[in-house]
């Protein structure tokens, strides 16, 4: 039997719009592939799914009555994943979950429930870690503008967080690797993409575009740093597995004086 390929446009609602279309033609032998990272079959069949939300909203509302409240953002955090193949573990997880009368998200002993648990717990980390390691520089616009490259989409994950912490501010949180962006404007979030000049380096802070008082603020965040760093407790083996190094490079701490 032909596979049917399920093409969506790479939103979670489109991800349901196609498992809507799975148990609606009671599709068995199915992928479902983000048109942006597609593979191409020898003996598959094409089919371009349209996002429409009421038949997204209908397979969540389904889910959400089948799963705890866990088990629910442990499925929309492995989608943000954004793994080669997750759809198919999610599609796989939420069948088994219609199948199952309870506790469909404790069974870790099936594969694709297990392997979402295991998905949904990386990308809590790099939420968090986001959430603790987002430095924001004053621009000249009077717009507080951070930088990040995040193992996996989190920006939805943090906005309600950044919102509350920083709600007396305009702020630009901007993914460089996923190209898009969250911009508050004081009063509400909405995703942005901007064009930035070519090999714009986003780990400097150019006077061009960021304010005096922000290379004030870095030297005295520097110095504290430096005040507050005892030489002799330093332990840079537990600092890194705390610190990644690989955000090094948008922490202000860690830049050159």
């Amino acid at each position: 039997m032909i596979a049917k390929n399920l093409i969506y446009d790479g939103t979670f609602d489109g991800f349901l719009s196609a498992v809507f279309y799975v148990f609606e033609h009671k599709l068995k032998q199915v992928r479902i592939q983000n048109e942006f990272t597609m593979q191409q079959g020898l003996f598959s069949d094409n089919e371009t799914i349209v996002t429409e939300e009421v038949k997204a909203n209908r397979v969540w509302k389904g889910v959400k009555s089948k799963l705890s409240s866990k088990g629910s953002y442990q499925l929309y955090y492995a989608f943000l994943s954004e793994q080669i193949g997750v759809e198919d573990f999610l599609l796989d997880y939420m069948r088994y979950a219609f199948e199952k009368k309870s506790n469909a998200d404790k069974d870790y002993s099936h594969p694709s429930v297990l392997k979402i648990a295991q998905l949904a717990k990386s990308v809590g980390r790099e939420k968090h870690r986001m959430e603790a390691f987002v430095r924001f520089r004053l621009t000249k616009d009077d717009i507080y503008f951070a930088s990040i490259e995040p193992d996996f989409n989190v920006l939805p994950l943090i906005e309600k967080h950044f919102k509350r912490r920083y709600a007396d501010q305009k702020w630009v949180i901007y993914d460089i690797k996923r190209g898009y962006g969250l911009f508050y404007d004081l009063d509400h979030v909405e995703i942005i993409n901007m064009d930035f000049p070519a090999g714009f380096d986003f780990t400097k802070t150019e006077s061009e575009f960021f304010a005096t008082q922000e290379f004030e603020f870095q030297k005295l965040w520097q110095d504290y740093f430096k005040a507050t760093n005892i030489e002799s407790r330093k332990n840079m083996k537990l600092h890194i597995r705390h610190v990644p190094k690989r955000y090094w490079k948008y922490l202000s701490e860690k830049q050159p004086n």
